[in-house]
């Protein structure tokens, strides 16, 4: 299995490339500075976002995987976040489709919506359909809640305070509600690998509820 992967070294990428060296697989990260990461199946290509595309274009991978995301503080504007949330995902896998990727994963958030007033919402909601009408054989998307795990410090305040608070709101979080629960990233990395085995074609959209169920699988 060879992957194409961007968000290699986040709180969910990390986790994912665990899995997948664990499965034997050969993961192909374009980095913008090395990792530290060695060992068999690990390959690594840094270089500026600019140069992403054509890394990805050379790598022809059978699966484009996605975990890529900045925060506003650390993009510092909104045309600066822009450029790593939607144009770089979107680029990447143009490339890796038009070189051979047929299955591409992708982890966007719940409540994106091509409608709303918020700008972060409005933004993963348009790449969600930007990658939907590139051609993919079968498209994946994670719509978590509130990620908990390790993540340095790129946090920011209301994160902070709502993963402190979040095994009391969980509980208040029921039924249609669920998708905005908190959620480890340990388990949208096994429901991320678990969709690598999944054949049949589509577009599929998991929150919460999907997510937990196909870590479970």
């Amino acid at each position: 299995m060879r992957i194409a992967m961007i968000g290699a070294t986040g709180l969910i990428g990390k986790q994912v490339v665990d899995r997948l060296l664990a499965r034997e697989a050969e993961v192909h990260a374009i980095l913008r500075r090395p990792s530290g990461r060695t060992g068999a199946g690990w390959h690594e290509h840094v270089a500026p976002i600019a140069e992403w595309p054509q890394i990805a274009a050379n790598l022809s991978a059978e699966i484009a995987i996605s975990t890529l995301g900045t925060t506003m503080r650390a993009a510092g504007s909104e045309a600066a976040f822009r450029a790593v949330d939607h144009d770089a995902v979107i680029a990447f896998a143009l490339s890796a489709h038009e070189s051979g990727a047929r299955h591409m994963i992708t982890v966007s958030s719940v409540g994106a919506d091509a409608g709303s007033s918020n700008f972060y919402l409005k933004l993963k909601a348009e790449v969600d359909g930007e990658l939907a009408k590139i051609g993919f054989d079968r498209l994946d998307i994670f719509r978590p809640g509130l990620l908990r795990g390790e993540r340095g410090g790129e946090r920011r305040l209301g994160e902070r305070l709502g993963i402190l608070v979040s095994p009391v709101a969980n509980l208040f979080l029921q039924g249609p509600l669920d998708r905005y629960a908190a959620i480890g990233g340990n388990v949208v990395a096994d429901a991320i690998v678990t969709v690598l085995s999944d054949v049949a074609g589509g577009r599929y959209v998991h929150e919460n509820r999907a997510i937990h169920r196909l870590a479970r699988r």
